[in-house]
């Protein structure tokens, strides 16, 4: 039976990572690129060999040429330049959108029935570049944001109330950044509303840390960014779509009406199979969260405007 293959570009951390816990789940074939000659070959073989250990047996190469990636079922991007302590999202705009417009660009030829996963920052931004870019359907384009959020704001209330965060199921919407919105009515623990379990302010307290989850690390860390969460988010994904199993979950995809939104990729609910996003689900939101949305939509496109310039000027 032949194996179901997967693309990451960009060996760095998260896709390193990223690679390590799919060929740990073995039965796929793994392609890891990245333009630093020797480094997806390197960790391609460390991946092969602990294999011997920990028993399995993937499919992995490693390389620098695009050829390798052809017939992919999923791609999933992370190049990019990564945050460095006191930058902002914004700031990588340029940079990272002609670099996501160069993979896409030898991505399409090679693969073109794929579902691409954007992993890049700025998240939103970079999922609307490699849409444009691609041509293709909406439905096989989409970011990693809200898995990674959610499982932030998840583990922090895990934390402050002692249990299991497999007890936790949170749910963040809204742009990858400081305005992304976490559904508080929408987080349950053990089924039971998360605002029962502890006092508003506390609540309001681990919203705001999780909005700024990302630079918290990034502070902590000083010479780079998260990478095991991402490329776990990522990989659930990847798995979600791979597998066919149509698992809600927050994600960035292409409103087109949803949310009062046209043409803009927002994190939403989605229902993820083989061909991508299936569904966006609308959650009925407060007068509060919707203009949260609202705020965190508007940050988005403003970025996506710019980003469009980037392209336009070549």
């Amino acid at each position: 039976m032949s194996r179901q293959k997967i693309t990451i570009v960009g060996a760095g951390n998260v896709g390193g990572s990223a690679a390590q816990r799919l060929a740990e789940r073995e039965g796929y074939a793994i392609a890891l690129v990245d333009i630093v000659e020797g480094l997806p070959q390197g960790k391609a073989l460390d991946l092969a060999q602990a294999g011997a250990v920990c028993g399995y047996d993937s499919e992995i190469v490693g390389t620098n040429n695009y050829d390798a990636t052809a017939n992919s079922d999923v791609v999933v991007i992370t190049s990019g330049m990564a945050r460095k302590p006191g930058m902002s999202r914004s700031e990588l705009l340029e940079k990272n959108t002609k670099i996501v417009r160069s993979v896409v660009q030898e991505i399409v030829p090679r693969s073109p029935s794929a579902v691409l996963v954007i992993v890049s920052n700025p998240l939103d931004a970079m999922t609307h570049v490699a849409h444009r870019v691609s041509g293709f359907p909406k439905e096989r384009v989409v970011g990693m944001a809200g898995v990674l959020d959610s499982a932030r704001f998840s583990t922090f209330i895990a934390q402050e109330l002692n249990v299991s965060v497999l007890n936790v199921h949170a749910m963040v919407l809204g742009g990858h950044g400081d305005a992304m919105v976490p559904l508080v009515r929408y987080t349950t623990v053990s089924g039971r509303p998360v605002d029962q379990w502890m006092s508003k302010e506390k609540l309001e307290e681990i919203v705001t840390r999780t909005r700024s989850g990302g630079a918290e690390i990034v502070n902590l860390l000083k010479t780079g960014s998260a990478f095991y969460a991402p490329a776990a988010a990522a990989v659930e994904m990847v798995e979600a779509i791979i597998k066919d199993e149509h698992k809600v979950l927050p994600c960035a995809a292409r409103c087109e009406g949803e949310y009062g939104l046209k043409g803009t990729y927002m994190g939403v609910p989605v229902r993820l199979g083989k061909n991508g996003v299936e569904e966006i689900l609308e959650y009925e939101l407060t007068a509060e969260e919707k203009s949260a949305f609202d705020t965190s939509a508007k940050g988005v496109q403003e970025l996506c405007d710019e980003v469009d310039g980037i392209l336009d000027a070549g």
